[in-house]
């Protein structure tokens, strides 16, 4: 069958003044595209009646589905339902499919229903209902000229349970999808965009695959598309040119994350580890320990973040730190030296800086930031100047720490074969 095009119409104050972000978008996109559909635009409109009517009006003539999330609720503000009815040239009415759908709601969960309730069943005359499994609000299915319009609640919870169950089932059975679109997604760090794409060798990737590139700082996402029945083995290919090329800087892949890499690395590599953060406040072990399994090889962490805890916990020597600094190459080294001591693991890592806005000075401006990794190697020492705010700096300095730690299991790792 020839391809189609799909459209999604998002709804909501909220989602235009920057009080929500509107996930239900990405949501769908990425479900269409991994069953091989195509979504060809989407509008975020707010909560008014004029406004929704008006994109009904012009994406109907545009395209052959559309699917809407949002203003299906029980307050005067839930205006989708309206909208609809207006856009079709249909009038309003109680369904009584609807209604019991709202009324089963309540009673299997032994609540009462409240009057306002009622009016989430006042659908256009010819809408066909559509049960939410998880809240109260009804979905509904229209059919205006040649496209087909899908209303959902905007909770994306039940938005995404709705859309699993009923409207992607719909479209395969009215447009089988063709091949669906295969994808191989890569997380890279240490390299700008421009240098990677300047590394990749587009000329001897396979023919149809297609390159696209995100940002999630400080990575960059690099994603290989293909169609067809043989998408996968181009994909192979590519992705084997890409591992040529740039596979040293790729931290993740898919559905992998950075942390989650450098847990298992060090697990398969029986190290245990220690941190000892300071400008970036716990935010590597706060990354480490949201993967399952951290206590196979994180001992413990600490935030020494004033001098005090230096002195204290890490034994750091007060000439040191009066002579050189909190943020300096010589603290940084003695934090390391003094968690391993301390602790006994493998690894312990350091890190102390200057994330910002204030604390700069001349000679070590804001975004000056030290890092120290002690193993049974000796103490590597390093110092590095990031831009940004105070987030991107605490971010990146946390990403450079993993990255660290990364590279050093992998190192091990290699050594290990060679050996």
């Amino acid at each position: 069958m020839k391809a189609f095009d799909i459209a999604v119409l998002t709804t909501g104050d909220e989602l235009l003044n920057g009080e929500l972000a509107d996930t239900n978008t990405g949501t769908i996109a990425t479900a269409l595209s991994h069953y091989g559909y195509r979504l060809r635009c989407s509008l975020s409109v707010p909560d008014q009646e004029k406004e929704i009517e008006a994109a009904l009006s012009y994406l109907t003539q545009h395209v052959q589905v559309v699917i809407i999330t949002g203003g299906l609720g029980s307050t005067g503000d839930d205006l989708t339902a309206r909208a609809a009815a207006r856009a079709t040239g249909q009038r309003l009415a109680i369904n009584e499919q609807a209604l019991e759908m709202v009324h089963s709601w309540f009673r299997s969960r032994n609540r009462q229903m409240e009057p306002s309730n009622e009016r989430q069943a006042l659908l256009p005359i010819n809408a066909r209902p559509i049960q939410n499994p998880l809240g109260t609000a009804p979905g509904f299915r229209l059919q205006h000229g040649a496209c087909e319009l899908f209303f959902l609640p905007g909770v994306p919870n039940e938005m995404q349970a709705m859309f699993e169950k009923t409207v992607l089932p719909s479209l395969q059975q009215l447009h089988p999808p063709s091949a669906a679109r295969q994808q191989r997604s890569f997380k890279l760090f240490g390299l700008p965009e421009p240098k990677i794409d300047a590394l990749i060798p587009y000329q001897k990737l396979p023919e149809g695959v297609e390159v696209a590139f995100a940002l999630d700082y400080p990575l960059v996402l690099v994603k290989l598309r293909a169609d067809g029945e043989d998408a996968d083995q181009k994909l192979d290919q590519a992705e084997a040119l890409l591992q040529l090329e740039l596979g040293e800087h790729i931290m993740a892949r898919g559905q992998e994350t950075p942390e989650g890499n450098v847990g298992r690395l060090l697990i398969n590599a029986n190290l245990s580890l220690s941190l000892a953060e300071s400008c970036t406040g716990g935010m590597i072990a706060s990354m480490l320990t949201s993967q399952p399994g951290a206590s196979a090889f994180l001992e413990r962490a600490a935030v020494t973040y004033a001098d005090s805890a230096k002195l204290d916990w890490l034994q750091v020597p007060r000439p040191l730190l009066q002579q050189h600094g909190a943020v300096s190459e010589q603290c940084a080294r003695a934090m390391a030296i003094g968690l391993r001591h301390a602790t006994g693991t493998d690894l312990a890592l350091s890190i102390t800086g200057i994330a910002g806005p204030d604390g700069g000075t001349a000679e070590k401006p804001v975004g000056t930031v030290f890092l120290a990794l002690a193993s049974p190697e000796g103490v590597h020492v390093k110092g590095y100047q990031f831009n940004g705010d105070r987030a991107k700096v605490q971010r990146m300095s946390a990403f450079m720490a993993l990255e660290w730690l990364r590279r050093f299991a992998l190192r091990l790792q290699d050594n290990f074969r060679k050996g």
